[in-house]
């Protein structure tokens, strides 16, 4: 799509007339893939937009469905065909996100294990082990996430996977804290781009109103990857003298041969795009086609698309949502990294018990999340439960941060804390449903994950080595970065509110131009170019 004029024109342009009499515009295989206008549309804006033949990937394939007289989607043939998708896809990608997560906060891991001293880290240089990978996750968010959408996304995600799980195993190698520092760092690179691969799977396979439960559901596996990581460092912490190198080195090295065997599993199980799945039939693979309809977005479009770039730039909540994303993951940043240490440090527990402890902070991340996000099914508003999760979690950081004569509410403050992941399950699930046109897509999210990386950054560095045991600075600026991101979410969620209401009054007074043409669904229009579509709130 483009908001500027045009002046080419389809020969094979196919037009027929719809039951009112209007002329209706269907795109066919020979107009697919060119740049030549086909129609021309107002945005929500009342914008010019020419529908040109560079459309998503799906239109092709949403042509032969509909050519197919055989292909009836009743809703008991969606269900078994939701079942089947969740059965192959949901298990792999959600163990693939517990064990990003769990190289990611490695060093959480080893630095009661013997990481700090080994390296004799003094002053902010611990801090700084956490920082240096998300300065590598920022630098290459936006080249990963371009890259994602130039190429098969299965097949560049287990690129990356492997060699992410070759440089967890090299941690183990480094004869000083420069090294060291350096593989952090490599790190952060590659696993930039595992987010917004899981983000774009969940929006090639899944509804609109599926996807805030399946972001839920691999989202959680951050819990998992902290019950698997302490797991594996607790039997490796109390035996530290049966192996013939640091027991931190043989963690890294299992970690890294895990990731490792997973990357490879990804690349043989995981389709490209849903109509190259191994696991579908000819008939499912045009069903996953017609379901994804009502999402008025496809399997995506490989060309990237300035005035979509531009749209995403100009679009205020593309903003609060990137103010969000820092504001959230301060907190996040210190915790992720100083969690064992604060067990072991300020809360008196053992380096066994610290790592024991941890497994209750998973169960409640796994949990928690998946049963809070189930809970939109009910309260039908997945951003109004993400807004009570981020107001109820501020509640938890006070307890944490205040309660200096009760330990014990100081404890709980922190495991509950842990239930912030809706937050950003919440802002993931809505680049899904509620950002369109692919390029903009792309773009939304990358300055998010930007934003993540910012906020992560930041977090490690509130934690002073000065201010031990207590940390009394990094436990305020947790409290304030959560009662800033209580404002913003709730900002995200009355803009999508009254947007929706404003488009819903335009249409009913008759203001808002039909869209003249078939599968305009799959036309790799933005949300503010198609006037049909409706934000999820």
């Amino acid at each position: 799509m483009s908001s500027k004029s045009s002046n080419n024109s389809i020969e094979n342009t196919h037009i027929r007339n719809d039951n009112d009499g209007s002329d209706i515009v269907s795109f066919n295989k020979e107009n697919i893939g060119n740049e030549d206008v086909l129609t021309h549309i107002k945005s929500i804006d009342g914008n010019v937009v020419d529908v040109t033949g560079d459309v998503d990937q799906a239109m092709a394939y949403a042509i032969d469905a509909e050519h197919d007289d055989q292909i009836a989607l009743t809703p008991e043939i969606e269900r078994k065909l939701l079942w089947k998708i969740d059965l192959f896809l949901l298990p792999l990608v959600s163990f693939l996100y517990a064990i990003q997560y769990m190289d990611k906060v490695s060093t959480s891991f080893a630095a009661i294990m013997g990481l700090r001293n080994y390296y004799n880290m003094h002053g902010n240089q611990y801090s700084w082990t956490g920082s240096a990978f998300y300065l590598g996750y920022l630098i290459f968010e936006f080249p990963m996430s371009l890259a994602l959408q130039r190429f098969p996304v299965s097949k560049f995600v287990s690129i990356n996977i492997i060699l992410w799980g070759l440089i967890i195993c090299l941690h183990a190698t480094p004869a000083n804290y420069a090294g060291f520092i350096t593989l952090r760092t490599l790190l952060g690179i590659f696993e930039s781009a595992v987010t917004p691969a899981m983000v774009i799977l969940t929006g090639q396979w899944y509804k609109a109103e599926e996807q805030f439960l399946r972001t839920a559901i691999w989202f959680s596996f951050n819990g998992i990857g902290v019950i698997l990581g302490s797991s594996i460092s607790y039997g490796l912490a109390i035996r530290p003298d049966s192996y013939s190198m640091e027991s931190w080195k043989v963690l890294f090295i299992i970690m890294g041969c895990m990731t490792i065997a997973i990357g490879f599993t990804f690349i043989i199980h995981i389709p490209d795009i849903p109509v190259k799945a191994w696991f579908l039939n000819t008939q499912e693979k045009k069903e996953v086609v017609l379901r994804i309809k009502t999402n008025q977005q496809g399997f995506g479009n490989i060309h990237f698309k300035y005035h979509q770039f531009k749209e995403a730039i100009l679009d205020i909540n593309t903003w609060i949502f990137f103010f969000f994303s820092i504001a959230f993951q301060i907190p996040n940043g210190s915790l992720t990294n100083f969690a064992a240490i604060l067990f072991n440090d300020t809360f008196g527990y053992s380096e066994t018990q610290s790592l024991l402890m941890n497994l209750i902070t998973g169960a409640i991340t796994f949990a928690g999340c998946i049963l809070l996000s189930w809970s939109q099914k009910y309260f039908k508003h997945k951003l109004g439960v993400a807004t009570g999760v981020v107001f109820f979690s501020l509640i938890a950081s006070c307890m944490l941060a205040f309660a200096k004569q009760s330990p014990k509410a100081r404890i709980a403050g922190y495991y509950l804390y842990n239930l912030c992941p809706v937050g950003m399950i919440c802002c993931l699930s809505c680049f899904t449903s509620n950002v369109a046109g692919h390029t903009k897509k792309i773009t939304v999210n990358a300055l998010y994950l930007i934003g993540y990386s910012v906020g992560n950054l930041i977090g490690p560095q509130t934690f002073i080595d000065d201010q031990a045991p207590e940390y009394r600075g990094g436990q305020i600026a947790i409290v304030v970065s959560l009662a800033v991101s209580s404002v913003l979410i709730s900002w995200i969620y009355y803009n999508y509110w009254a947007e929706n209401k404003r488009r819903d009054k335009l249409q009913s007074e008759g203001k808002l131009d039909a869209l003249n043409f078939d599968n305009y669904e799959f036309a790799d229009l933005t949300d503010k170019e198609n006037v049909l579509f409706r934000y999820t709130l």
